[in-house]
């Protein structure tokens, strides 16, 4: 085949599925003071101190052995009672979805050492999202579309909900939430203990979409999921508030479209009495953050924004959202939230009322991650990379918004840096590679940048050697204007005398970017064999409307152009790189999965 603007291109379209992971990451498990960090050693849960790293095992995996059981428990996720006199060992875990989010859950009380399973009676890994009531007395979990509490003391077993069934979910989510918006864990504890409020997905009127299973056993079969296809409208939600003692629920009012409906993708305690939720239109290009009232049920909107094209949620810019919840300021009088209203992607502080915003990160930069907010000192911690955009560096500015951000991460590791940082600010695990050095990881006092555990990120640097690397990163502009950034990986014996064959690797929209300066970048693990060894010039390019730190322009622009302004770019950038004289116009190739494999078709 052949197009107007990129010559001769040969269809290289994998069909794979996603990977599967156990279940999101939750970074670190920090000791609340941030002075060190729980983590299971060889079946045992052992505390870290920093900075000098003494151990010290707090449950011993002989203790995680049920009665008339041969062997421990596997520890899957553990979590800490709120007076760490408990720990909550969650095992014997199954997919949902994505993710491995129901197991079971075992109880070890660390004063007497007994060891009791939550949830008995309830089938086998039914239970999801296992959490401790703030006072301590129960733990709440999701078992088969219903909410249930477990009186620690005496093991009873209520029922929150009761009409729960695959087309009516309380307490988690439809496949739209979890694919759309990361939504999983549906139900929170109040402050005082004394109420739960949850989502309600009702899917009664969604029509099942059938996939067909054709490798868990000799005969296919179908597996139903309620999907609304495009145009139908999605499954309506309801917020409820359960008293836990009466266990009567309060509807929240929460304006919708009737016909087109409406999402609640965030949904926190703002206090005892009152819930937040960040409230979207169904064209997602419409939030107000909303206060609901756990009494009268109703609502007020303190904070509304409106984009051309779409509004990202909190998951979006708060990696660890799911366990560290809302950005809380001045004991709930305040909270941070991002938006790209001025261009870029930049963090506010609001007040709950509303009445006061404040532009905390100012600059022609993106915020691409919030790491950490310490209130003691003043600052926020935030993942940015103004310079360039295939790399990532640690950031902070001042909580006041007085001054400007300062770069933590040193000069002299150019690269891409990941950061989980201690709830104090003290300390962080810090982890780093670039395209020639291969992943580090170490441990570093903020205060300075400082290694405490060996400098291990610049040995790593020191031992690597730019110059053996045959990936190299390049900008290309295009006939429009575009300055796009990718990396080429050559043949091991170059000869730019010669004329080499080129395959473009494609993803080109908004849910993911190639071109990043970290280990393994031009690595392609569908090919059998090395690309470059057999004498190919490998090549990715990243357009506008991938997630890249270049400003809201630059993502939103495929807003109802995807297969036009994606295509475009890679069409023009290919061009440009054809008028370097190496390039074999004859014997060019592209390939993609996913949005990469409708990519390499509009390409064609």
């Amino acid at each position: 085949m052949r197009t107007r603007s990129v010559g001769i291109f040969f269809l290289l379209l994998f069909c794979c599925a996603t990977s599967l992971r156990s279940q999101p990451p939750r970074g670190i498990h920090w000791s609340k003071d941030g002075t060190g960090y729980f983590a299971v050693e060889d079946g045992n849960i052992v505390l870290t101190q920093l900075p000098g790293f003494s151990k010290t095992t707090i449950v011993a995996k002989n203790q995680l052995t049920p009665a008339g059981a041969s062997a421990p428990l596997t520890v899957r996720n553990f979590f800490f009672s709120p007076d760490n006199q408990q720990v909550m060992i969650y095992t014997n875990t199954k997919k949902v979805w994505r993710y491995d989010t129901r197991g079971d859950y075992w109880l070890l009380d660390l004063s007497s050492k007994k060891l009791k399973q939550l949830g008995k009676g309830r089938p086998a890994s039914t239970l999801m999202f296992a959490k401790f009531s703030p006072d301590g007395k129960k733990v709440a979990y999701v078992s088969e579309y219903n909410v249930y509490t477990e009186d620690l003391k005496t093991g009873v077993i209520t029922a929150l909900t009761k009409n729960g069934n695959r087309k009516l979910i309380n307490g988690t989510f439809d496949w739209v939430y979890e694919e759309e918006f990361g939504c999983r864990d549906g139900f929170r504890w109040s402050p005082d203990s004394k109420h739960i409020a949850f989502w309600q997905i009702d899917a009664a009127a969604t029509k099942d979409y059938l996939m067909i299973n054709t490798t868990d056993s000799i005969y296919s079969f179908a597996i139903p999921v309620e999907y609304p296809s495009a145009g139908e409208p999605p499954s309506p939600y309801k917020i409820g508030v359960v008293n836990i003692e009466s266990r009567q629920n309060k509807w929240m009012s929460i304006p919708t479209d009737p016909v087109l409906q409406s999402y609640v993708p965030r949904m926190e305690w703002s206090n005892e009495k009152q819930l937040i939720i960040q409230h979207m239109n169904r064209k997602q290009n419409q939030t107000d953050l909303m206060l609901c009232d756990i009494v009268t049920g109703t609502s007020k909107s303190i904070y509304h924004e409106s984009d051309e094209a779409w509004i990202s949620t909190i998951g979006e810019w708060d990696s660890d959202y799911d366990y560290g919840g809302w950005d809380w300021l001045n004991n709930g009088k305040a909270f941070l939230w991002a938006s790209e209203k001025d261009g870029w992607r930049h963090l506010y502080r609001l007040s709950i009322d509303g009445k006061t915003e404040t532009l905390i990160t100012k600059g022609n930069y993106d915020v691409i991650d919030l790491h950490a907010i310490d209130e003691k000192t003043g600052y926020v911690y935030f993942a940015a990379s103004p310079e360039n955009a295939t790399q990532k560096y640690l950031y902070r500015t001042k909580l006041d918004g007085s001054g400007n951000a300062e770069r933590l991460t040193p000069a002299n590791q150019p690269g891409t840096h990941n950061y989980v940082v201690s709830p104090t600010g003290a300390y962080a695990q810090h982890s780093f590679s670039n395209y020639y050095t291969p992943n580090a990881r170490e441990w570093v006092a903020l205060d300075g940048h400082k290694p405490i555990d060996g400098n291990k990120v610049n040995e790593a640097l020191a031992k690597s050697n730019k110059s053996t690397s045959n990936l190299e990163f390049f900008k290309v502009t295009t006939v429009d204007g575009v300055e796009m950034d990718g990396w080429m990986v050559k043949p091991r014996q170059f000869d730019p005398a010669k004329k080499y064959p080129v395959v473009f690797f494609v993803y080109t929209e908004p849910a993911g970017a190639n071109a990043k300066d970290q280990y393994g970048a031009g690595s392609n693990r569908l090919y059998a064999g090395n690309m470059a060894d057999d004498g190919y010039i490998y090549i990715t390019v990243d357009n506008r409307g991938t997630p890249v730190p270049k400003g809201k322009q630059w993502r939103k622009s495929v807003y109802r152009k995807v297969g036009l302004v994606n295509i475009r770019d890679q069409a023009m950038a290919a061009k440009e790189i054809f008028k370097w004289g190496y390039i074999d116009t004859s014997r060019v190739a592209v390939w993609g999965w996913s949005g990469g494999g409708s990519a390499t078709l509009n390409l064609l």
